[in-house]
Order: C-alpha cells, then sequence, then structure tokens
C-alpha cells in the first residue's frame, strides 16, 4: 500500500520561511506570465497567434512549476480552469483596448457575401459613407447573426493593425476582468499549493506515481 499510494522521504525538515517565499515566487510568476503575454499581445496586434501560442507556454509552465510547489499534481490541474481566463484575457485585450481607443466607428451596410468552402466561411462586404470597405466582416461558421442587407455598427483601425470588429463586440473592459478572474484564481490556488506543499515537504510525502517528484 506504501509503496502505491505515498512514499516516505528520509529527508530532514523544511524551512518555512523559505517555502513561504518561494511560494510568493510563484504568484509573482503567474502575475509576469500574464502582463508579459498582454504586453506580447501588444506588440503583434495584428498576429495574435503568437500571443496564444506564448501565452499556452506560459499557462503550462505555470502549472508545472505549481506542481513541484505544491508536490502533487491535482492542483495544477485545477489551475488550467483560471488558465483559460488569463489566456483569452492577455490576448484580446490588447487588441480591443486599440480598437476601442484609435478605432473609428461607422453604420455600414451589408451589400454581400463572399462564403467560401461550401458557404461555411462567410465574408461579408461592407458600404459605408464614403463607399465600399476595403476589409470585410469575417464569420467563421454555418450560421451567421448578419446577412445582406444588414446595418450593422462596426469599428476598424485606421492604420489597419487590428482586424475589422463589430463595435457591440469590442468590450475591453470586461476582457481586463477576465484576465483579473483568472490572476485572483492561480494566486488564490498557488497559496493553498503552497500551504499544502509545505505540510507534505514536512511530512515526507511524494506525488503518486511521481518516482522523480521533489
Amino acid at each position: 500500500m506504501a509503496a502505491v499510494n505515498m512514499k516516505k522521504s528520509q529527508g530532514g525538515t523544511v524551512d518555512r520561511g523559505v517555502y513561504l517565499l518561494f511560494t510568493f515566487v510563484v504568484v509573482g510568476l503567474g502575475w509576469v506570465i500574464a502582463a508579459v503575454n498582454t504586453g506580447i499581445s501588444y506588440l503583434v496586434l495584428s498576429m495574435d497567434w503568437i500571443a496564444i501560442s506564448t501565452g499556452l507556454l506560459g499557462c503550462v509552465v505555470f502549472a508545472i512549476v505549481l506542481r513541484f510547489l505544491h508536490c502533487a499534481w491535482w492542483l495544477a490541474v485545477v489551475s488550467l480552469a483560471p488558465a483559460v481566463f488569463v489566456l483569452v484575457g492577455s490576448v484580446q485585450y490588447a487588441p480591443e483596448e486599440t480598437l476601442d481607443s484609435r478605432g473609428l466607428r461607422e453604420s455600414v451596410l451589408i451589400t454581400g457575401d463572399k462564403a467560401v468552402e461550401g458557404g461555411k466561411n462567410h465574408r461579408f462586404i461592407l458600404s459605408g459613407r464614403s463607399g465600399r470597405l476595403e476589409e470585410t466582416l469575417d464569420y467563421n461558421g454555418d450560421s451567421p447573426q448578419w446577412k445582406t442587407g444588414d446595418r450593422v455598427e462596426v469599428i476598424h483601425d485606421p492604420k489597419g493593425v487590428v482586424p475589422l470588429a463589430v463595435a457591440s463586440d469590442v468590450d475591453p473592459d470586461s476582457k481586463l476582468e477576465m484576465l483579473a478572474m483568472g490572476l485572483t484564481g492561480w494566486t488564490g490556488i498557488t497559496l493553498l499549493a503552497g500551504r499544502r506543499g509545505f505540510v507534505r515537504r514536512s511530512a515526507g510525502r511524494r506525488p503518486v506515481f511521481d518516482d522523480t517528484g521533489l
């Protein structure tokens, strides 16, 4: 039973102060990951796949570090739930804030639909007060909420860096709140992981099925 469940180590005591410092370092790591990925999103406004990739990598790194702090896997897995909020918030805040701050709002008429791939991906042609817009309103799916003849308010970037978006979909405050919720979740989980990890290491316990754990 002892071999299958938790193994006792023969190590000495764990320094409480050092472990508390380790816990706060992990908390700080989570905030740094979110801040850096938000900054990357600002730098690559037209290539959000880069921010998505770096954000995913950061979330995985955080989960791995959290596992070492906790000395078990389950809280690392739980941390993936707030990681979704951190990822979405850090990736989407920058382009939406940019559109909201410098974008031009305009009521446009949908004059056509250049659907591709059997009609699943829609590219709506827009006409504004100055004529046809160069950008299209894109929707990837079978059931778009717009159709030819509809009028919709959009925001487009005068610099052409951030893709055009429907005005009602641009809400940077909600993305910032989402990011804050994710970071709050990460912080709470990390503090719990630090407490439980200290107790587990003090008792000499290691993660189940982990022969290489700390």
